[in-house]
């Protein structure tokens, strides 16, 4: 299933998108997608749903994240070699991770915010996963069964506040609108392999990433389970995955976004984001 939540900020309603590629509405269903909407049980009840019984949605709604009132947005940094060596980060030898506000969530189509006093907004590509059954001290060959699906994050930083500021990396990932999600949650049965598909980014129609998830550093059930054994991972909590090469910050000289541009993503079977940059 392709899971999403539709209608503007602060009043989506869930829904899904059937073969045809028609938004659906699951109000009747589901009060919206939250993490109690991912667990498995829920998951199996939407599946079992006719799609073609379900009002259609009119028009080309506006598409916010595809899961709300989450606990924890997790980020995983530094998970392509090719990414590591362009930023002359060193190899890690386990996964680096941080947490991003959960206010930085935003729809995959909604505008970017360049922050007050930012000068080096960066793009990042990522797959993320969203889980659906409670994950603590969980074992790599057991983790993706804690997955509901998988969606798009595009991981939005400002280098100077992440890097140069000092303190953690949170800070210069979690401004509002640093986290766009989507366009929808893809069920995890409807992915074959998620270590095997391609992904690239493009900023004002120039390609700048090209990559795939078969050359992550750390598996996506590595991830989960090396996180799963520092905090519980509760449903509906996202966390995502680290960016192949190509970021603004690796180029030579550096590019960083600016008011006007635009960022267009994507991911094998994920769909598609795209976004304009704003001031805050």
């Amino acid at each position: 299933m392709k899971l999403v939540r539709y209608g503007g900020k602060g009043q989506e309603k869930p829904g899904l998108i059937d073969q045809s590629g028609q938004l659906r509405d699951l109000s009747s269903h589901v009060k919206d997608l939250t993490g109690e909407a991912y667990s498995p049980a829920s998951l199996r009840k939407l599946a079992a749903l006719d799609p073609a019984s379900l009002p259609s949605v009119p028009g080309t709604p506006r598409l916010g994240p595809p899961v709300t009132g989450i606990s924890k947005f997790v980020a995983i940094g530094l998970n392509y070699v090719d990414h590591a060596k362009e930023t002359g980060a060193q190899i890690p030898t386990e996964p680096i991770f941080f947490l991003k506000a959960n206010t930085a969530l935003s729809g995959p189509t909604d505008p970017i915010e360049k922050p007050r006093g930012s000068t080096k907004l960066d793009w990042e590509v990522e797959i993320a996963a969203i889980i659906g059954t409670r994950a603590k001290y969980v074992s790599e060959l057991d983790a993706l069964n804690h997955v509901a699906g998988y969606c798009i994050c595009n991981d939005v930083s400002e280098r100077n506040f992440q890097i140069e500021r000092l303190g953690q990396w949170t800070k210069g990932k979690s401004h509002d609108t640093f986290g766009p999600l989507g366009p929808w949650l893809v069920t995890r049965d409807e992915i074959a392999d998620v270590q095997s598909l391609s992904m690239w980014l493009d900023v004002n129609g120039q390609r700048r990433q090209t990559g795939s998830t078969s050359t992550m550093i750390f598996s996506m059930a590595q991830c989960i389970a090396y996180v799963s054994q520092f905090m519980t991972l509760l449903p509906g909590d996202v966390i995502t995955t680290g960016t192949p090469p190509g970021v603004g910050t690796g180029m030579k000289p550096p590019q960083f976004l600016n008011v006007g541009d635009v960022v267009s993503l994507g991911i094998e079977g994920l769909g598609e984001q795209r976004q304009e940059i704003v001031a805050a």
